[in-house]
């Protein structure tokens, strides 16, 4: 009985030891990748859905950054708009006001604008100080879970999952869970790497 408890106990111990060994390994690939990547560009199909209504909200639009610290995350459809970081500030253009944030000092948004960048999602999963951190893969897909532990964040996420690309070496898809029971599934298409972009895109001077 004793042989087979700590045999029980062996292969348990085992069997986490290959999964953390399994999980390093798929962030020093990503880490690794990131590395090689100065621009991304994509178009993107983002769905809300709420339970309080009985059809999902879709939008379009555009996304460009570039490594370390930049981003314009811009609608295209319904109420155009666009979040766009520089270098530690956003300026979120809206079809009548704009508004500007120091992103250093809204943890949440932070977090939610690293992870859209390469470099920056490398350091979150590197670091592992703000998500506890799953990863399975499947096929050419990681699938990284990401649950929220640092305060800010769990006020409005339970979980975060990302779905990246071994072949592109990018996330083509993201699903934020709310603690409301809503979600949002954002998905990457048209997916170019490495290409020129022009800087004006990245100004945050309100006008």
């Amino acid at each position: 009985m004793k042989v087979a408890i700590l045999s029980l106990i062996y292969s348990l111990c085992a069997a986490f030891a290959l999964a953390q060994n399994s999980t390093q390994d798929a962030i020093d690939e990503i880490s690794k990748a990131s590395e090689n990547i100065s621009t991304l560009q994509a178009d993107f199909t983002q769905t809300k859905k709420m339970k309080m209504l009985s059809n999902a909200i879709t939008s379009k639009g555009k996304m460009w950054c570039k490594q370390p610290n930049l981003l314009r995350w811009e609608y295209l459809t319904h109420n155009k708009s666009a979040l766009i970081l520089n270098n530690g500030k956003v300026l979120l253009k809206g079809s009548k006001h704009n508004h500007t944030i120091n992103v250093n000092r809204n943890k949440m948004l932070r977090e939610l604008t690293r992870l859209m960048i390469p470099n920056g999602l490398s350091k979150c999963l590197s670091e592992k100080k703000d998500f506890l951190i799953s990863i399975e893969t499947k096929n050419n897909h990681h699938i990284l879970t990401l649950i929220p532990q640092s305060k800010e964040i769990r006020q409005m996420f339970t979980q975060i999952i990302l779905y990246y690309d071994r072949e592109q070496s990018v996330v083509t898809k993201v699903e934020m869970w709310e603690k409301n029971g809503d979600s949002t599934t954002i998905e990457l298409s048209s997916i170019i790497i490495n290409s020129t972009i022009d800087e004006s895109l990245y100004s945050i001077i309100e006008k």
